[in-house]
């Protein structure tokens, strides 16, 4: 689920993005080593790193101005869709499986008109998801495996299938927070110039992604330069944005393999096909 503490981290990333736009391991936009966290600095440690050149830039959550902004109703939302990791071919009447078999998935054969399916475990490989369904088809006909393969002898129709369960989100509120994203500097040209780079960067910047896919509004509120600490070496700017963002709940939804067929030997019929 979205959390305040998801919307710290984005911003964290987003900043990170801004200052190392090329990734952490190259030269940034300012030649000073920068620290970016969540939370507020330790007074000891921001004094050390100032007199070492190092710059600090936090992100802190405000609570005033919080509110809530949910305005319509509670719906499932489909996150990107997650392929199965095992995968099957079929070459007349021989089925084989190959890939990685994960924990969840449904594999199925469509032997003419009857369907078999196997929820696979964390145990299986291709090979024993072949054997577990080659037994639930020669409950109804003959069937035999050789590894990961299923040969179903005399079928006039063989589709195999695997899928995999899907991540699906429901937002049960919204709410609007600011954040505080301060620059702790040891000279005024780098704060400068961090600040530009941070600015610039959440400007083109209208949403945040969070760790749950979800997506939090990002908008600016108000930039504030503060120097009356210049005498120890701190110069510090204050960037203030609002994040409207979901509180989530995501649940793993099934997929479908067959439609419309008898499942098993008569287990429960939905229809017959044709053709």
């Amino acid at each position: 689920m979205a959390d305040q503490s998801d919307v710290e981290t984005a911003l964290v990333n987003a900043i990170a993005q801004a200052i190392y736009p090329e990734g952490p391991g190259f030269p940034g936009v300012i030649s000073a080593p920068c620290r970016i966290y969540r939370g507020w600095p330790d007074s000891a440690a921001l004094d050390n790193d100032l007199k070492a050149g190092w710059v600090n830039i936090s992100v802190f959550p405000l609570s005033v101005g919080m509110r809530n902004t949910t305005r319509y109703m509670d719906f499932w939302q489909l996150l990107a869709d997650q392929p199965p990791t095992l995968g099957v071919d079929v070459t007349g009447t021989t089925a084989t499986f190959s890939g990685t078999a994960q924990a969840g998935q449904l594999a199925g054969l469509l032997v003419n008109n009857s369907a078999f399916v196997y929820l696979v475990q964390a145990t299986d490989t291709p090979a024993s998801v072949a054997a577990a369904l080659a037994a639930k088809v020669a409950g109804m006909q003959p069937a035999s495996t050789n590894g990961a393969s299923v040969t179903v002898p005399g079928a006039y129709r063989l589709i195999g299938r695997v899928v995999a369960p899907q991540p699906a989100l429901w937002q049960t509120r919204r709410q609007e927070q600011n954040f505080r994203v301060t620059l702790w500097c040891p000279d005024p040209l780098t704060r400068d110039a961090a600040a530009s780079a941070i600015d610039a960067e959440f400007a083109q910047a209208h949403f945040l992604q969070l760790a749950d896919g979800s997506l939090g509004r990002l908008l600016f509120q108000s930039s504030t330069a503060l120097d009356n600490a210049e005498v120890v070496g701190l110069y510090r700017r204050d960037l203030l944005y609002s994040v409207e963002y979901p509180t989530t709940r995501i649940q793993t939804l099934p997929t479908m393999l067959f439609a419309n067929i008898t499942i098993g030997s008569a287990i429960a019929t939905f229809g017959t096909l044709t053709g």
